[in-house]
C-alpha cells in the first residue's frame, strides 16, 4: 500500500500485524480519487474508521488542507501516526483514539466542519448506516460535502436521511462497494 499522487507520491504505507484492519486496495483508492479530482484541494477532511490513515494520508498529499483521523484502536493509532510521519503529512494531521461516534459528538462541539469524509468501517456490524444517520442529524458538514463509504456488497445503506442524500454508486469486484452520498446545500441540521 503506498500514496499514488502529490506530495508524498509514492511512500509506502504500514498496515498493522492481523486482519482486523482492511485497507483500501490501491486500484479502490485510484478509482475513487480519480472520481474527486482535483476538487480534494484545499478541503478540510475527516478519515473515520482510519485504520492505516490511508485514505486521508491521501487527500492530503493530493492538496487538502488538513485531515482529523479517528480510530479507537491503539495500533491503528500509532500506525497514523507513524504513517504521517514518514509521509511528512504529520503537520496537517490531526489523530483521535476513540470511538467514531463519540469523536463526531466532540468535533461538532468544538465547531469543527469538514468537506469531505471517508468512512471505511469493518464490514457488515451496520456501523456505515450508524455513520450516516448521525452525519444527517449533527451538524459536522460544510454545503455540498461529500461523505464516502466503502462497504461490502451486501449492507443495504438506503437509509432515511434528509441533509444527505446518495449521488453515486460503485462496485469493486464481487465484495467491496463504495457510496458516495452529499450533503443538501440548502439542508439546516437541527442542533
Amino acid at each position: 500500500m503506498r500514496i499514488i499522487t502529490g506530495t508524498a507520491k509514492g511512500c509506502k504505507l504500514k498496515t498493522p500485524k492481523g486482519m482486523d484492519t482492511r485497507p483500501t486496495a490501491d486500484r479502490i483508492k485510484e478509482s475513487l480519487f480519480n472520481i474527486l479530482g482535483t476538487d480534494i484541494i484545499g478541503t478540510h477532511v475527516l478519515d473515520i474508521f482510519a485504520g492505516t490513515g490511508n485514505l486521508g494520508l491521501e487527500a492530503l498529499s493530493r492538496g487538502a488542507v488538513d485531515a482529523v483521523f479517528v480510530d479507537q484502536s491503539v495500533d491503528s493509532v500509532n500506525i497514523i501516526k507513524q504513517n504521517a510521519e514518514h509521509t511528512k503529512l504529520a503537520e496537517a494531521a490531526e489523530i483521535m483514539k476513540c470511538d467514531v461516534f463519540t469523536a463526531m459528538k466532540k468535533l461538532q462541539r468544538l465547531g469543527k466542519k469538514f468537506d469531505v469524509v471517508f468512512c471505511d468501517p469493518p464490514y457488515n456490524k451496520n456501523l456505515s448506516q450508524k455513520a450516516l444517520m448521525l452525519f444527517d442529524e449533527i451538524d459536522l458538514l460544510t454545503s455540498g460535502a461529500l461523505v464516502i463509504v466503502e462497504h461490502a456488497t451486501e449492507d443495504s445503506l438506503e437509509l432515511d436521511l434528509k441533509n444527505i442524500v446518495l449521488f453515486r454508486n460503485q462496485r469493486y469486484g464481487s465484495t467491496t462497494q463504495i457510496s458516495i452520498f452529499s450533503k443538501k446545500a440548502d439542508s439546516l441540521v437541527e442542533r
